[in-house]
């Protein structure tokens, strides 16, 4: 899948699910559920053992249009590597690193890393990176991005850490393109609910959908 179209796909549905898990199975379990309930972008952390075989299963599991599978957690560019040859459609870092921007700029997939500053922020955009995480988001805040927007307007900001279904409305009225969140929207698949987990999805989407249908108002 082309670039662009990877990250038309995140920003319109506008929730991704960072998946942490012990096993293999747990993680596919979880990743269904997310994506039953609407969430296509799925995040596979490589603290999950056996990540690359992970992101392998998913895409088999899942069809193509209910899934964009990314790898997170991703350190260096060896790392980005096998997330990528393993199938993974978009890396994620909880910092910037050159060496990674270069390599995912290289095979044209996305590359969206970690940052807490305006400079980090400009580094990474000019750096090849279309959208920046803002990380940790709870230390951060929403305001955090419509403050950075200000003076770069065109700066495509992913929150993660913090997020929630209480706060993600308000990310997305301030000016993030898409939402980024673990335990708190995989908790109930994790808890091995995976109804449950699908509505939390669910709700997470509409949430995200609903802030943006606000702001046009």
């Amino acid at each position: 899948m082309k670039k662009f179209d990877v990250l038309q796909r995140l920003a319109d549905c506008g929730v991704v699910a960072v998946v942490r898990a012990k096993s293999e199975e747990e993680a596919i379990n979880i990743g269904t559920a997310c994506t039953d309930g609407g969430v296509k972008g799925i995040e596979v952390t490589f603290t999950v053992p056996g990540a690359a075989d992970v992101i392998k299963a998913l895409k088999k599991a899942i069809p193509a249009d209910k899934l964009i599978v990314g790898a997170g957690s991703v350190l260096d560019s060896e790392t980005a590597r096998v997330a990528i040859l393993a199938g993974a459609e978009f890396i994620v870092a909880p910092s910037f690193n050159e060496g990674v921007a270069k390599l995912c700029n290289r095979y044209q997939v996305p590359y969206i890393p970690g940052t807490q500053t305006i400079k980090e922020i400009v580094t990474a955009m000019e750096a090849g990176c279309d959208v920046i995480k803002v990380f940790p988001g709870d230390m951060l805040g929403p305001a955090f991005i419509k403050d950075v927007k200000g003076p770069i307007p065109y700066a495509n900001l992913m929150p993660s850490g913090g997020v929630n279904l209480e706060n993600a409305g308000e990310w997305i009225k301030k000016g993030a393109i898409c939402i980024s969140s673990g335990t708190d929207l995989t908790g109930p698949a994790q808890k091995g609910d995976l109804k449950a987990g699908a509505e939390r999805a669910r709700l997470y989407v509409e949430a995200v959908q609903k802030a943006r249908a606000e702001m046009k108002k």
